[in-house]
């Protein structure tokens, strides 16, 4: 049983790192419009850097690009086996004592194998509402 709790923590380390590293692109993708906008300040005479920019269009387009990312962000697959034969996470553990309900590892381990995004997790999916996109 012991052998099988490595590739969970790998997979959910996985995971992890991927939101991870979406929220730092999204991030930059923020700092960029930022830098855009701050590059266009006027120059002498009235003309700007970059020509006639619209900061208000900037700013539109900075949050539309953040709402597509972060949209992927939810929406991509944790597990990248699930589905497959060679998933660890779908071997799952189940008994029952007498007239108890049954307990089994699947009550975890089934939102991953199933496919699940960062948007369908119990928990994790209820934070995920809180991000844009």
């Amino acid at each position: 049983m012991a052998r099988h709790a490595v590739p969970q923590r790998r997979s959910a380390q996985r995971g992890l790192l991927r939101a991870g590293l979406a929220l730092t692109v999204a991030g930059v993708g923020l700092g960029a419009g930022g830098a855009a906008t701050a590059a266009a300040a006027p120059l002498p005479g009235g003309l700007s850097a970059l020509g006639k920019l619209d900061p208000q269009a900037a700013a539109q387009g900075t949050n539309v690009a953040l709402h597509q990312a972060m949209g992927a962000v939810k929406n991509a697959k944790l597990d990248p086996l699930a589905g497959t034969g060679v998933d660890p996470l779908s071997n799952s553990v189940g008994t029952q004592i007498a007239d108890f309900k049954p307990v089994s590892t699947r009550q975890v381990t089934g939102p991953l194998t199933d496919g699940g995004s960062l948007r369908t997790l119990p928990v994790a999916g209820k934070a995920a509402g809180l991000l844009p996109g």
